[in-house]
């Protein structure tokens, strides 16, 4: 199986449409075996892009124990929820200790989700600072900001910074209110940003869809539309090679197919997303 491979915006690198999440059983603590034949695994069928954040569990110490000689063959991402520099400095001197490499390839402001968020990132002594200094230093190559709440505040964050990266939910449910596909994509597309899809599963709940039949429909959806990749979180080994097993079979959705998947979710897209107006 090969996977498909698409340019990560303005950063210039080629990425594997199917990146390995953070979540899943990298989301844990005590589960070293499984997380280093997953993660080996992942990288054995060839996915090339992976991520973690400081707020996942031991994802991050799952990476550094199974990359050893392999970190040069993927993007390795991190992210911090910190708000101000200080401690967004110190989450990244974790990560790198951690995932024991001592450069990322993408940091991610992690989970912006209120204006008070942005008026502490943006801020005096914010965290954007931290970030700024990290990419000056080289401890990062690009910048990323990610969130899942509410899209006004994402397409907020992309006006206050000129980031390089933007990771939001992408799946049929998000056509509905408050809508990342409308309010995000588009001004990350304009400014040549690499777009990263999460929650394509509607963080598992897919499988709760009475019309449901499997998980490919969900991931087609999401890699039809304006991205360069969507992480999945695994559970399993089965779970990633089925993943990656779509993701190396993936066609576009046609128009019509969208809007069927579209309709199908409609009645329960607002228990499907986290965004309340």
């Amino acid at each position: 199986m090969t996977i498909p491979k698409r340019v990560l915006g303005r950063t210039g690198r080629e990425v594997t449409i199917l990146g390995l999440g953070g979540e899943g059983v990298l989301r844990s603590f005590g589960h070293d075996r499984e997380a280093y034949a997953l993660i080996n695994r992942a990288l054995d069928l060839g996915i090339s892009y992976c991520e973690s954040a400081r707020a996942y569990s031991g994802s991050e110490s799952y990476y550094g124990n199974a990359l050893k000689e392999r970190r040069q063959e993927i993007f390795l991402t991190s992210k911090s929820h910190e708000r101000k520099k200080q401690g967004a400095l110190a989450h990244l001197h974790e990560t790198l200790k951690n995932m024991r490499t001592d450069h990322l390839d993408l940091w991610q402001v992690h989970d912006v989700r209120q204006e008070q968020d942005i008026e502490e990132i943006f801020g005096q002594g914010g965290a954007i600072e931290a970030f700024i200094e990290a990419k000056k230093q080289g401890k990062t190559r690009f910048i990323g900001v990610t969130g899942h709440q509410d899209p006004r505040i994402i397409r907020k964050c992309l006006e206050w910074f000129d980031f390089d990266t933007v990771l939001v939910p992408v799946n049929p449910a998000e056509t509905a209110d408050g809508c990342f596909l409308e309010e995000v994509l588009p001004p990350a597309q304009k400014k040549d940003m690499g777009i990263i899809g999460m929650k394509a599963y509607f963080r598992g709940f897919a499988s709760k869809l009475p019309w449901y039949t499997g998980m490919e429909p969900f991931l087609r959806f999401a890699l039809s539309q304006a991205v360069t990749t969507i992480v999945v979180g695994c559970d399993s080994l089965a779970h990633l090679e089925e993943n990656i097993h779509i993701a190396a079979a993936f066609q576009p959705m046609t128009s019509e197919e969208q809007r069927e998947i579209i309709r199908n979710t409609a009645p329960f897209a607002r228990k499907l997303t986290y965004y309340k107006p």
